[in-house]
């Protein structure tokens, strides 16, 4: 089927951040499902090589060029959507960053080095960007039978992990990605309670092995988007729900 074509009975997914690690891996495990999916990011050369490899793999994949920081990206990317579609029944946002790191080893800095400055980034990236994409796309969502969008957080952001001795996460220290995570946990309960025509959940890819780490993760990019994929699949499901591939997570 052409990518052209509008697919009504096909379940639709737009990632952002798609064009490799966890977002490339969910996209092309709900392509592999039969999903149309809308293949959201900002380097269009990397969207559309990653668009193009799915579609050679036999998935309906669409490349939109989507920078999750500019408002006219994001409308000129529902607009996008629309040509394909008359709804979205998931949105997952992926895209994120870690923070401005240094020395040989690229290192994040620490928070005694951190400035106001170093945060705005970050969280222009994985805060605002899921609100700027979440509001944009609620019409569309809300036209699906069973709306759901899946905001991609991480065990760093919850506070009884980082302050359990006996996660690795409580050894870390740094002001940015871990902060951001925890505004974007508080801000998904805060959509789930304010919009409960759509359901709104947490999935946290947990230690695993893509481009943020350098690849030193220990799980592969699979495993990590288990939660993802459960949250994005399951109709009906739950909602206001923060978890990884064994099972919930805590706050």
């Amino acid at each position: 089927m052409s990518n052209s074509q509008r697919t009504p009975n096909t379940a639709t997914a737009l990632i952002t951040g798609a064009n490799k690690g966890i977002g490339y891996e969910t996209a092309r495990r709900l392509g592999e499902l039969g999903w149309h999916v809308f293949l959201g990011a900002r380097d269009e050369v990397r969207g559309q090589e990653a668009a193009e490899r799915l579609t050679a793999q036999g998935a309906n994949v669409t490349f939109v060029p989507l920078d999750v920081t500019s408002d006219d990206s994001v409308a000129a990317a529902v607009e996008a959507v629309r040509e394909h579609s008359d709804r979205l029944d998931v949105l997952v946002n992926n895209a994120g960053i870690t923070g401005e790191q240094v020395g040989p080893m690229d290192q994040l800095i620490t928070p005694e080095e951190t400035l106001p400055q170093h945060l705005v980034p970050v969280l222009r990236v994985n805060v605002l960007g899921p609100v700027r994409v979440t509001h944009a796309f609620l019409p569309l969502l809300r036209a699906a039978e069973d709306p759901r969008v899946v905001m991609v957080s991480s065990g760093a952001g919850s506070l009884t992990v980082a302050t359990d001795p006996e996660r690795p996460e409580s050894a870390v220290a740094h002001l940015m990605y871990p902060v951001s995570k925890a505004a974007l946990n508080m801000l998904t309960v805060q959509y789930a309670n304010g919009i409960p025509d759509v359901r709104f959940n947490l999935a946290d890819p947990g230690f695993t092995a893509t481009d943020l780490n350098h690849h030193q993760g220990t799980q592969t990019v699979t495993e990590g988007t288990d939660a993802i994929v459960a949250f994005a699949t399951t109709s009906p499901g739950p909602t206001r729900q923060y978890s990884d591939r064994n099972g919930n997570v805590p706050w």
